[in-house]
């Protein structure tokens, strides 16, 4: 019992020194914050800063105002925040935000206007690849000039530009060729093109006018506005008052370089040449590189091999050695060409050559996207510092340039009902609409 009588009596006096602990002047005063390093302090600048002890009001006493008023607005949070450099909130985590898609390649290939800074080399194959350290042709030559200036397609391999040169040169020199009319070779950084080529994505194709070069320097508007010769009567025949012998030296000179692998020109200027090579001199063989293709009927395509030792670089089978100037070599050809006419004759236009008008920037064709293409042509677009388009971006103005040009030359002849019946006579022909791209 007395051990129980000291118990409650320790009780009430510890209970009583709590009471008073709590009615402490000492027991009102806030917990005190350090000042930051640099901080300024109440000496300093003069003001009341929160490391000043400030007593707590009670539900007692009355400060005058009621709680809402005396709570610190925004501002003077931020003003306090700033002083002593607390955050004024804790942030909130980020969020994550799927990176924008980017465009469709041709897009993104035609609006860089600068080659990558990069060692010169040929990624992937002629119909899907990139450029990496392109070299362009100068625009005006002893010997050429470059047309359709606001394509910016006048880049390619070191190799390619010291073949347009020198094929310039051999051609005025030795066969009396007034000068090149130079058309597309590649985009800065090769890859698909707006308008136009499937393939000139690797800096190793060149387009080559066959109309003579004028004695004189074209300025910027003829070079945008000047439209190339066809060298066709007919869907099926050239017309040999345009189609001359300067043509044939030309393309024969252009295809007996080494490093040339394919030449491409229209099926009726295969044929006429298979028929007058030897206005060209005896020798022939050059004819094998020489293949017949749809549309290249005011112009011929040169492809050069990919560079000896040039890693990455998809080429093509060598060809054989066969002329390929054999009636057997024409005849599916022929038919290709008389479904075409009697097409085009119904409708009015070349299955080929669609539309002969620029093309609006909305209506451009779609080449694939970026993944498509071998995995080293993302560093080759992105070198330098390039930020890619995204989807919805607008086109910068050299790629709307590009893609609103003028086309090269003329289509391919259209035949009246009397012209086509009188070439082709009865004949029931269905139409394939054809491959574009030159692989053969």
């Amino acid at each position: 019992m007395r051990r129980l009588i000291i118990g409650l009596s320790l009780a009430i006096l510890m209970a009583g020194a709590a009471t008073a602990q709590t009615a402490s002047p000492q027991g009102s005063v806030r917990p005190q914050h350090v000042a930051p390093p640099g901080a300024d302090t109440p000496q300093q600048n003069g003001k009341q800063t929160l490391n000043k002890a400030q007593p707590l009001e009670t539900p007692d006493q009355d400060s005058g105002q009621d709680d809402e008023a005396s709570a610190p607005d925004e501002e003077d949070a931020e003003d306090i925040a700033a002083e002593v450099g607390l955050p004024l909130r804790r942030p909130e985590p980020p969020k994550h935000v799927p990176p924008a898609k980017l465009a469709p390649a041709n897009d993104l290939f035609g609006s860089v206007p600068n080659p990558a800074p990069l060692a010169a080399r040929s990624i992937g194959g002629y119909a899907k690849g990139c450029l990496a350290g392109g070299i362009s042709l100068p625009i005006n030559g002893p010997d050429w000039q470059v047309m359709r200036l606001s394509r910016n397609r006048n880049w390619g391999t070191p190799q390619l530009i010291d073949y347009m040169e020198r094929l310039a040169s051999d051609a005025h020199a030795f066969d009396g060729w007034p000068g090149l009319l130079v058309g597309d070779l590649s985009q800065p950084r090769g890859g698909p093109m707006l308008t136009g080529h499937t393939s000139h994505q690797i800096g190793l194709d060149a387009d080559i006018w066959l109309t003579p070069m004028p004695d004189r320097v074209l300025s910027p508007a003829e070079r945008e506005e000047m439209t190339a010769m066809s060298m066709l009567k007919d869907p099926f025949n050239v017309d040999p008052d345009v189609f001359t012998d300067l043509q044939i030296k030309l393309i024969r000179r252009a295809a007996t370089y080494d490093q040339v692998a394919r030449i491409f020109v229209h099926p009726a200027i295969k044929k006429a040449l298979c028929e007058r090579a030897g206005a060209a001199g005896k020798n022939k063989a050059w004819l094998a590189k020489v293949r017949p293709w749809w549309n290249h009927h005011y112009h011929f395509h040169v492809r050069l091999k990919c560079p000896p030792g040039m890693d990455g670089c998809d080429g093509q089978a060598p060809v054989s050695g066969d002329l390929g100037c054999d009636a057997k070599d024409f005849a599916a050809w022929d038919k290709k060409l008389q479904a075409s006419a009697k097409w085009a004759t119904e409708h009015g236009l070349s299955p080929m050559d669609p539309l002969r008008h620029r093309a609006s920037v909305s209506s451009r064709k779609k080449r694939g996207e970026l993944a498509d293409l071998p995995s080293e042509c993302k560093n080759v677009l992105t070198a330098g510092g390039v930020d890619p388009l995204k989807q919805g971006d607008e086109l910068p103005p050299v790629a709307v340039k590009a893609a609103t040009s003028k086309e090269a030359g003329p289509g391919v002849p259209v035949l009246t009902q009397a012209q086509l019946a009188a070439l082709l006579g009865t004949k029931k022909l269905t139409m394939q609409m054809p491959e574009r791209n030159p692989v053969r």
